[in-house]
C-alpha cells in the first residue's frame, strides 16, 4: 500500500466551471509525492479540537503544509504591520492544530514556506514580517521576484544546510540552490526545534524538529523537484518515513 499523504488544503474562489468555492492543493505538492510513491489527499480546511485532529490524523501517515499568504502577526504576539498580506486566521489556526496532531501521533512532516512558518508560531515562535526591514537589508540576496506576489514564479539564491542534520540526509548535499518566494523569515526558533540551512545573506532558511520527523523550508523543493533529484529527495525521504508510519499500522 502506498502512504497516504494528508496536504492541508485551501479555499479557492468561484469559477464558471465549479460554479461555487473550492478546496485545492497545488499540483506541484501533489506531483511531487507522487513521484515520491504517497498518495496525496487534500484535507479541507476546517475547524479541530485537538482530539479531531488527532483522529483526523490517525487516518494519514504524513502531513505537508503548502505556502501561501503570511500568518496573523497577532499569533505571535505582534500587530500586523504594512507589509503583510493573505492573513486567513482560520486556515492559520487550522495548520496549527493539524501540525501539532502529527507530532503528537508520530507522523512525519514536510513544511513548505508559509508552511515552515505556521508550524514556527505554532510551536512558539516567532517571524520577522518584511526582511526588507531587517539592517542587512542591502546586501540581501533576491528572496522573491519582482512584483512580489505577483509576478514571476519565483527568484533562486543558494541554500547552506547544516552537515549532519536531517534536512541534509534528506537532500543527499549540504549545498542547494532553491526556488524562493517569500518576504518573511523565522525569527525566533521554537522551542524544540533548531536552525539547519541559511541562504548566503545568512537568512534562516530552514529548521527541524529535535525529536521527531519534521523538516520545514522556506524555499519551494516541488517547483523544481520534476528535473532537480536533490529537490525531489526531500519528498521522497519524507514519504519514506511516511511509510515507515504505515508499517507500524
Amino acid at each position: 500500500m502506498k502512504p497516504i499523504i494528508a496536504i492541508a488544503g485551501r479555499v479557492g474562489p468561484a469559477s464558471r466551471v465549479s460554479r461555487s468555492a473550492v478546496h485545492f492543493a497545488g499540483d506541484v505538492y501533489t506531483n511531487a509525492v507522487l513521484r515520491a510513491g504517497g498518495e496525496p489527499a487534500i484535507v479541507v480546511p476546517q475547524q479541530l479540537t485537538d482530539e479531531d485532529a488527532d483522529e483526523l490524523m490517525s487516518r494519514f501517515d504524513g502531513l505537508v503544509l503548502m505556502g501561501g499568504g503570511d500568518v496573523d502577526p497577532k499569533l505571535y504576539g505582534q500587530e500586523p504591520s504594512v507589509h503583510v498580506y493573505g492573513i486567513l486566521t482560520e486556515q492559520d489556526i487550522f495548520e496549527s492544530t493539524m501540525v501539532k496532531a502529527a507530532i503528537r501521533m508520530g507522523k512525519p512532516v514536510l513544511a513548505i514556506c508559509r508552511g515552515l512558518q505556521i508550524t514556527n508560531v505554532a510551536l512558539g515562535g516567532t517571524l520577522v514580517q518584511e526582511i526588507a526591514t531587517l539592517a542587512n537589508s542591502d546586501s540581501q540576496v533576491l528572496h522573491k521576484p519582482e512584483n512580489f506576489p505577483e509576478g514571476a514564479p519565483f527568484a533562486v539564491h543558494d541554500v547552506r544546510i547544516a552537515d549532519g542534520s536531517r534536512l541534509a540526509r534528506a537532500l543527499g548535499t549540504t549545498s542547494i540552490r532553491g526556488a524562493s518566494f517569500h518576504h518573511q523569515i523565522v525569527d525566533k526558533v521554537a522551542p524544540g526545534c533548531v536552525a539547519v540551512a541559511w541562504a548566503e545573506d545568512g537568512l534562516l532558511e530552514g529548521i527541524e524538529h529535535t525529536d521527531h520527523w519534521l523538516v520545514g523550508v522556506q524555499w519551494h523543493p516541488e517547483d523544481t523537484a520534476e528535473t532537480d533529484a536533490m529537490q525531489q529527495n526531500l519528498y521522497n525521504a519524507f514519504v519514506d518515513h511516511a511509510r515507515k508510519s504505515l508499517d507500524r499500522h
